[in-house]
């Protein structure tokens, strides 16, 4: 019995020494995945999530609307502010505080003031949980800022399921996504903050000739739609770099790498 516990010491040891494996999070049917990786669900669920919160659809310049009256947040109504919970613990790893957060609850289930809301920003957790509900696994890197997969996409490599392109190369397909800086300065894909840097993506719903539909998190506190010119190549910016629309200084195209 002695000598047969020494020998289990070793074994014991090895297995304490090794991190902890955190599971894949989220519901069988994504995690499976019942279905391959898809454009099509990727769209389809964004769609319905638009849907959801009553089509609104958006294309004027950022800030020119009036802000929504405290109470009258979209996120912050019954029914609403649970599904921005819900793309916060779907979307993130858990683990992380703000997997805990609602469109109006902190971690700790308090209520935060309305004009805090910038402090909460869940359109990274909406793209986060769009590509986990459409069954990118272990491929996407779930964040809570829009940067963290800007810079996977950049970094390239088999483990991620993106790429980074230029907007005046590449013409997006649905599925993928297209993102703006919000810093004072327009960001340039060549050149990236060396730090954390505020940004926002949309994902493309519907390719037109000279337009795309997108669908992003958070716009006007709630899920919407707006539209977005493209040149007769489909690219968002021109030959020279021009970004065609003048409203957001899109810098980079994620081309999601699905499985069909």
């Amino acid at each position: 019995m002695k000598r047969a516990a020494l020998l289990l010491l070793p074994l014991l040891a090895a297995c304490a020494a090794k991190p902890a494996i955190v599971p894949l999070h989220g519901p069988d049917f994504a995690l499976v995945p019942y279905e391959p990786f898809s454009r099509d669900a990727a769209v389809a669920i964004a769609l319905r999530e638009w849907r959801l919160f009553g089509m609104p659809v958006n294309d004027d310049p950022p800030g020119s609307r009036p802000p929504a009256p405290p109470d009258a947040k979209p996120e912050r109504q019954e029914g609403l502010w649970q599904r921005v919970g819900e793309y916060w613990w779907l979307g993130l790893d858990p683990g992380v505080p703000e997997a805990r957060w609602t469109g109006k609850h902190d971690e700790h289930g308090r209520v935060f003031a309305p004009d805090d809301d910038a402090d909460f920003a869940w359109s990274a957790a909406f793209i986060s949980y769009v590509m986990r509900i459409a069954g990118a696994g272990g491929r996407f890197p779930y964040a809570a800022a829009h940067h963290v997969y800007i810079r996977a996409a950049m970094q390239g490599g088999p483990q991620w399921a993106l790429t980074a392109e230029p907007p005046d190369s590449y013409a997006p397909l649905p599925g993928d996504l297209i993102c703006t800086s919000r810093t004072p300065r327009p960001v340039r894909l060549a050149a990236l903050p060396a730090t954390a840097f505020p940004a926002h993506c949309d994902i493309v719903a519907v390719q037109a000739p000279g337009m795309l539909s997108v669908i992003g998190g958070n716009v006007d506190d709630e899920v919407t739609l707006k539209h977005v010119p493209v040149t007769a190549q489909g690219t968002l910016a021109d030959a020279n770099g021009r970004v065609l629309d003048t409203r957001y200084p899109w810098f980079v195209v994620l081309r999601v790498l699905y499985a069909r």
